[in-house]
């Protein structure tokens, strides 16, 4: 990415801009907004709250430093539990290039049985592979998704699968946006040979090589509406140490493109007084709650050699689980180990024998995003009873897993479980495990501004315009109409793209 990057943090005084479109968030939806409408000669400014930090400076980060530098509160934001729930950390980034920074790089088309949902349901009619073949293909190529090769895999991939193929599923060979990658296996804190071709080296290079402007450090809290129409924003210029805010910021702009999360965009919406008529704004979040198992062998795995996320398995998608390979870097793994003294490093000694492999739930929508003092929204969340039993289930088969491959003991991401041999194991009562005990994360959230049909059942068109206010647009993945059961990077640009195309008129 160009060093034309203007720094919010080094401004003083109140900050005033105009731009023909003000895109606020340049993350997967913001930047492939930002960069199709620029290319096509519109003038586009982009406002970023987060700091910017150039790729190969990332590339160089310790893990540590990358959650400081571009994780939203060091990657601890936590949604409050209601009822039988976990309590699930969403994982979201805060920087130039927003969490598409920080992913493994996975990418998946929208599954069939979606679309089809979205058509039978939600009456968004067009949403067939057919219709959004020509986005896909778009983003595809700019980005560089291709297969994982099965030689990329990882030891703790490998065994998964043996276990796998012994109990009767398959693991299959992810899509990635990278090229050249080498299996440093830290893509969730930088990579260290440039490989994942994330916004920061496509899409926003692009964005501003046809001239688009981009200020890091710029916290939008409100849309300027005139009548009925978006006439630009309004916030604050932040200081980078903690985040203080500064002086001021005001934007003049014809068109308004939210693409700042399904949790902050929702917020802003809010603030604004937008999404009162439907009152959808901030409901219908989905998360995948995701979690991860693992297993000791007994000859050495080290399981961070390798594609950090390079298979998965679709067997058991019709029961609402995805199970996809995952590792952490050592460092962070020996962090998470339970103990202190002798039994820490005692845990910390066995690193090099686990093995790990993660699952996501396709879960309802579960989330609502709640507007409360201060600069940050209150996220809820309700487990519903699908998800319960898919979440024991999950457990119960990545366990069963591990042992078919070999596995001396397996641990639970259970609150208080200890490490369990295959006897202890399968007498183990998953079965009515407490959800609240489950340890939870998510890096997908969805749908808190929802593209419906007609005004009463989302926030926006299918358009992606505001129902309520016109020349108001949302790019991100709070649009997704349901739950993706998938990674959602991929979608998110896809759908980005279709509304910059249809916002030109192509």
């Amino acid at each position: 990415m160009s060093e034309a990057v203007s720094f919010g943090r080094q401004h003083t005084g109140d900050l005033r801009l105009e731009a023909e479109v003000v895109v606020v968030g340049s993350g997967a939806g913001g930047a492939v907004a930002a960069a199709i409408l620029q290319e096509a000669g519109h003038d586009v400014l982009v406002l970023e709250e987060g700091g910017y930090v150039h790729p190969d400076e990332h590339a160089r980060m310790r893990p540590s430093q990358s959650l400081r530098h571009l994780w939203r509160e060091a990657g601890l934001t936590a949604t409050l539990a209601l009822g039988d729930s976990p309590l699930i950390n969403v994982m979201m980034g805060r920087c130039v290039g927003g969490s598409s920074m920080l992913t493994g790089g996975v990418c998946f088309r929208i599954p069939e049985t979606v679309l089809h949902e979205w058509r039978q349901d939600h009456h968004l009619h067009d949403m067939t592979p057919e219709h959004l073949e020509p986005y896909y293909r778009e983003v595809e190529e700019a980005i560089s998704v291709q297969e994982v090769p099965k030689e990329m895999r990882s030891r703790s991939t490998q065994l998964f699968g043996l276990g796998a193929e012994r109990m009767g599923f398959k693991l299959e060979s992810m899509r990635r946006n990278t090229s050249g990658c080498v299996g440093w296996s830290t893509c969730n804190f930088g990579c260290p040979s440039g490989a994942k071709m994330s916004v920061g080296r496509t899409y926003l290079p692009r964005a501003q090589a046809a001239g688009t402007r981009i200020w890091s450090d710029c916290l939008v809290e409100r849309v300027k509406i005139e009548g009925d129409r978006a006439v630009g924003v309004s916030g604050r210029v932040l200081n980078r140490e903690g985040g203080r805010p500064g002086g001021r910021l005001t934007v003049k702009a014809k068109q308004v493109i939210l693409a700042a999360g399904s949790l902050y965009t929702p917020l802003i919406l809010k603030r604004s007084g937008v999404g009162r008529a439907s009152a959808q704004v901030g409901r219908n979040l989905t998360l995948h709650p995701a979690f991860r198992i693992m297993a000791r062998f007994e000859e050495e795995v080290r399981g961070g050699q390798g594609a950090l996320q390079s298979a998965f398995s679709s067997h058991y998608e019709p029961e609402g689980i995805q199970f996809n390979s995952v590792f952490v870097p050592t460092g962070v793994l020996a962090a998470t180990q339970p103990g202190v003294g002798d039994a820490h490093a005692e845990r910390a000694a066995m690193l090099p024998h686990l093995a790990m492999f993660g699952a996501n739930l396709h879960d309802d929508g579960g989330g609502t995003v709640h507007r409360i003092i201060g600069r940050e929204p209150v996220v809820t969340y309700r487990m519903a009873d699908k998800d319960r039993v898919a979440m024991r289930r999950a457990l119960r088969i990545a366990g069963q897993t591990f042992f078919a491959a070999g596995a001396k003991e397996v641990f639970l991401p259970i609150l208080g479980a200890p490490a369990m041999d295959p006897d202890q194991f399968a007498a183990y009562d998953l079965e009515h495990m407490p959800a609240r005990r489950l340890e939870c994360t998510s890096q997908h959230p969805l749908g808190s501004v929802r593209m419906a049909a007609t005004a009463g059942a989302g926030v926006v068109d299918p358009d992606h315009q505001s129902w309520e206010v016109r020349g108001l647009y949302v790019s991100d993945g709070s649009v997704v109409p349901t739950s993706l059961g998938v990674n959602p990077q991929l979608t998110i640009m896809t759908l980005a793209t279709r509304f910059a195309r249809r916002f030109l008129g192509h």
